[in-house]
């Protein structure tokens, strides 16, 4: 089990008058490469109780049984369901649909290309429709979002500053690693990390990347229990300007490879040279690239399983629809 690192430490118990039971809390689901709107669900079942279980499911259907009904039923009939409201704009239909196209039309706010948009209204779709849960919408940056996941704490005197930078796109266990071996070189660490504009890690990578845009990977990195502030569009030399500003004490990059400068120079040229530059073995060889190579290899597997999935969805939609329409019936209490 995985706690919150942005709530209360360990779940510990909350203040009050007398001891009260602890609410725990079970939330369950896929999470097939995990993004922002997953750990926006978790943010908001963490915060229904004291203690957060999750489930991970195996390749099952969620929505129903092998027997057709709800998985949900027992608890729902018992008084025990709440839902989490929906993350808009991001799915994980999307984020594979952006592998798949090698199109970049997801780095800007214009309006999406024909063949993204023929993607996005047709891709996975099962011959009923579309769903909301599996299908592709439109995502919408809000200083409100940003707001929920930041931890919104300044450095404290004591604590070791260190500044880590990269792409971080599809934020993934790697990435986790990654922080969890820095977050873990200081007894009071404050870790900042600097995410490139998406035009400078296109430049870098090539493709299509990044897969996830600027403001996407920025949602993904702050709900990392190990980050404390995240610089929007970090420049990719670390600087003296930056390493002065933030008073940063350390600087760390991982085993993945450095990519020069536009000018031929060496992007950590200066924290070398301050001699607080230090790399980091997270032990975990997972990256973007092979998370990316996962999907095309897998294409045509995935699109079957997608279009399975959504027309079980439906079903399952309609099935509600017609159980919700139909009048109670009366009980006869007379014994």
């Amino acid at each position: 089990m995985i706690r919150n690192g942005h709530g209360e430490a360990g779940g510990a118990k909350r203040p009050g008058p007398r001891a009260r039971r602890a609410v725990r809390v079970w939330c369950d689901g896929c999470y097939d490469m995990v993004h922002y709107g997953h750990s926006n669900q978790l943010r908001q079942a963490r915060a229904m109780g004291d203690h957060l279980i999750v489930g991970v499911h195996t390749d099952d259907d969620i929505t129903l049984t092998v027997d057709g009904r709800d998985t949900y039923e027992e608890v729902k009939q018992a008084g025990r369901y709440r839902e989490c409201k929906r993350t808009q704009g991001v799915s994980t239909t999307d984020l594979v649909g952006r592998m798949l196209l090698v199109t970049k039309a997801h780095h800007s706010s214009q309006e999406m290309s024909s063949e993204y948009r023929e993607y996005a209204d047709s891709f996975g779709k099962c011959p009923g429709g579309r769903n909301p849960w599996t299908g592709v919408s439109q995502f919408l940056q809000t200083s409100q979002k940003i707001i929920q996941f930041a931890s919104g704490k300044e450095p404290q005197p004591g604590e070791t500053v260190i500044y880590v930078a990269g792409a971080f796109d599809l934020f993934h266990i790697g990435h986790v690693d990654f922080l969890e071996k820095v977050y873990g070189l200081a007894e009071r660490p404050y870790v900042i990390a600097g995410l490139h504009f998406d035009q400078e890690v296109n430049h870098y990578k090539g493709k299509n990347y990044p897969i996830m845009n600027l403001h996407e990977r920025t949602l993904s990195v702050l709900a990392c229990r190990y980050v404390s502030e995240v610089v929007i569009g970090a420049p990719y030399s670390v600087t003296a300007e930056l390493l002065d500003h933030f008073k940063v004490d350390l600087v760390c990059h991982g085993k993945t490879e450095v990519v020069p400068d536009k000018d031929g120079s060496d992007p950590y040229e200066e924290p070398k040279r301050r001699g607080i530059f230090c790399q980091v073995d997270s032990g975990n060889d997972l990256t973007t690239d092979l998370i990316v190579q996962r999907i095309i290899k897998n294409r045509l597997e995935y699109e079957a399983r997608n279009q399975k999935k959504e027309a079980k969805e439906l079903a399952f939609q309609e099935a509600m629809r017609r159980q919700e329409a139909q009048p109670e019936r009366e009980i006869d209490c007379d014994f």
